[in-house]
């Protein structure tokens, strides 16, 4: 390991006391009897709250075994704690000693290979002795205070903005709640196949207000129905689901794999819906695209808006989810949805309740384009900043 002139390079063993002897784990049932306030750590964080704690003030623990070790560039392999806790003995306790920060051997391991130093078998495994032997850089006392407090400061933005995401989302599940079931300003209501709604409401198949389609997977051993220009959505396009649009897609099929299939060309503002394996996802094509099997789409005629359409079936994902069955893949099969009763306000109510619920989309968005921004950052700063190749000003 280079560092620059005037810093060194210490073992842990050498330049942290390690507090493993006074761990005591408990497992599941004891804890069940023992709620309480003081947090309970494993190797990856909290696990729970108990009425007791063995530690008090700092110490940075990092996974003994069950930790994130060959994900150490994205997940953290440590936690920095303070305050009252207990700790299990899935996680190593490190204090730092004298003229050494426990915030900076705690930002020196938290994303650090340390893979070299893993025992293999069926669970890996960090045994105390090579625990000792893992290499940290140090730099004098006063730069590590100051790398610390301007990573401590970023951290902070990054919580902050964590809990406002939270918050907004409670709130705009809330909201959704209120706006899907009472709509807007209505004071009477009526007992209707789908619960209470407001009186001026009425209640339709889904298939009498759209046109309802699927989709097809064309022969995937004949090269020329692949990778072409239509973008095509299936399973591994789960994780971009439940964000409004669609855009892009895992894969794409060929003019000629539209042809030669039962797969569809559905037009951009078409609603999705994942039937199996992450039942309950929906999404609006941003675009024309063909859709796999998988899913349901739904074309909305002018009785119906497609964003209202849209947050109600984001509603119903827990509805969705209670009623798949099978085994291995969970499935919701074709009869349901042919069968499928929704609310149907009149439509500029629909359009006003998506404008809202969209508004609220576009904030909630807005906040994780800042945590994302903001995590790049620290990425970038503890790159340049814990190896010494930018060095700050210490007065």
């Amino acid at each position: 390991m280079v560092v620059p002139d005037g810093w060194e390079v210490k073992r842990l063993g050498v330049c942290c006391d390690v507090l493993d002897s006074q761990r005591v784990p408990l497992n599941s049932q004891e804890r069940l009897s023992r709620k309480g306030v003081y947090p309970y750590y494993g190797a990856n964080g909290v696990q729970g709250y108990i009425d007791d704690f063995i530690f008090e003030g700092e110490s940075v623990l990092l996974a003994e075994d069950g930790g994130y070790f060959s994900e150490y560039a994205t997940r953290p392999i440590a936690n920095f704690v303070t305050g009252r806790y207990w700790v299990n003995n899935h996680a190593h306790i490190l204090r730092a000693k004298s003229d050494i920060l426990n915030r900076w051997i705690y930002y020196s391991l938290v994303h650090k290979n340390i893979l070299k130093h893993i025992n293999g078998g069926t669970r890996a495994k960090l045994n105390q002795s090579d625990l000792k032997e893992i290499l940290v850089p140090l730099p004098p006392l006063p730069e590590q205070q100051k790398i610390a407090s301007i990573l401590t400061s970023v951290d902070e933005v990054i919580e902050k903005t964590k809990s406002q995401i939270n918050k907004l989302q409670d709130l705009k599940k809330g909201t959704m709640n209120e706006l899907l079931t009472k709509g807007i300003s209505h004071t009477e209501f009526k007992d209707s196949p789908v619960g209470k709604i407001p009186v001026g409401w009425e209640v339709k198949r889904l298939d009498d207000v759209t046109i309802r389609g699927s989709g097809h997977t064309p022969n995937k051993k004949i090269p020329e129905y692949w990778n072409g220009c239509i973008k095509w959505v299936s399973l591994a396009d789960s994780f971009r689901l439940d964000s409004g649009f669609i855009s892009d897609t895992d894969k794409e099929i060929s003019q000629e794999g539209l042809n030669n299939s039962s797969a569809v060309l559905h037009p951009k503002g078409t609603v999705i819906l994942s039937r199996d394996a992450g039942v309950g996802k929906s999404a609006v094509l941003k675009e024309d695209m063909a859709v796999s099997q998988h899913f349901m789409v739904w074309k909305c005629d002018d009785r119906m808006d497609n964003w209202f359409l849209y947050y109600l079936l984001q509603h119903w994902k827990s509805i969705f989810e209670s009623i798949a069955i099978g085994s291995t893949i969970k499935t919701i099969g074709l009869p349901y949805f042919k069968k499928l009763e929704i609310p149907l306000p009149p439509l500029p109510e629909q359009q006003k309740i998506a404008s809202i619920l969209s508004t609220m989309d576009s904030h909630i968005e807005e906040k994780q384009r800042k945590l994302e921004q903001t995590q790049s950052l620290k990425k970038s700063l503890m790159q340049d900043l814990l190896t010494g190749k930018v060095r700050v000003t210490v007065h």
